[in-house]
């Protein structure tokens, strides 16, 4: 079943000159985990802001085509339906807090949706460990670090159990352990949840590793959709594009052409490739 299906969508905001997004069709499978990059302004938020339904219901602007999220039309669902359907986690985290312990943060989202108490404390236990912040329920989320903040944030969505977990740069204002900690519970989050997750990141070093699929969004238009295998096929064209190419990956896509050989892409086949051709196995 398709979890995402775009048709025909155009969008420009309120006094703008011209549309974020323009024409855009795009199916997103069930259960994948797609990675979404382009330049700066390039329509990357416009875009998971739509599938997420904050566009149009929160802002003023023009609106041509539809977004469906499970066969349904993001414009003829409440903003229940769709926080049961897709949750959403930003860059800032502390933008998205409004209680003053992590615990009733994460209550906070399960008591909109309807559930009960019993479902509230099984959730949060539940939530808590999957995500390693059971030490922290009783602190304030302002008080935390940033990667801290940010597993906080993303528990927050889990909890609600939404069928799409949509991530906008979440490691965009991180230090590098910190944005570890949100890639290695990306990864928990790929194995053990039956999910569909959506990420717009700059770090595609990392994004490749977990990427089942890669959008390339440039002037409000998807320039290329591929397996993540695929994405890195014609790297002139990334480079006119300003997409930061791994420089392992792009390495071995020099050597893998010399031999006319299909490129390897996540980094922990690229770094087996490295060992075997240093120890020059074959």
């Amino acid at each position: 079943m398709n979890a995402v299906e775009i048709k025909d969508l155009s969008w420009r905001y309120e006094r703008a000159e011209s549309f974020a997004l323009e024409s855009l069709n795009l199916i997103i499978e069930e259960n994948k985990f797609i990675g979404i990059v382009g330049p700066n302004e390039s329509g990357k938020t416009t875009l998971v802001s739509a599938i997420k339904g904050i566009i149009p219901s929160e802002f003023n602007g023009i609106y041509k085509g539809s977004v469906e999220i499970f066969g349904k039309k993001v414009t003829d669902c409440s903003s229940r339906d769709l926080a049961k359907m897709v949750g959403m986690v930003f860059a800032d985290p502390d933008s998205q807090f409004t209680s003053m312990s992590v615990e009733e943060e994460i209550s906070f989202g399960l008591e909109n949706i309807g559930c009960t108490v019993e479902e509230i404390d099984e959730r949060i236990k539940w939530v808590s460990e999957l995500t390693n912040i059971s030490e922290l329920l009783e602190k304030p989320p302002y008080d935390l670090s940033g990667g801290q903040k940010q597993r906080v944030a993303i528990a927050s969505i889990i909890a609600m159990k939404p069928r799409i977990i949509i991530l906008d740069e979440p490691t965009s204002m991180l230090d590098p352990v910190s944005k570890d900690m949100v890639f290695n519970l990306l990864e928990t989050m790929k194995k053990n949840l039956n999910l569909t997750i959506i990420v717009v990141e700059h770090n595609i070093e990392k994004l490749v590793e977990l990427s089942d699929m890669m959008i390339l969004i440039n002037d409000g238009k998807i320039e290329q959709y591929k397996k993540t295998e695929d994405f890195f096929d014609d790297l002139d064209f990334l480079d006119s594009r300003s997409i930061r190419v791994p420089g392992a990956i792009r390495f071995v896509k020099m050597v893998n052409d010399e031999e006319n050989l299909k490129t390897p892409v996540h980094l922990n086949k690229i770094a087996e490739k490295l060992k075997q051709e240093i120890r020059g196995e074959k």
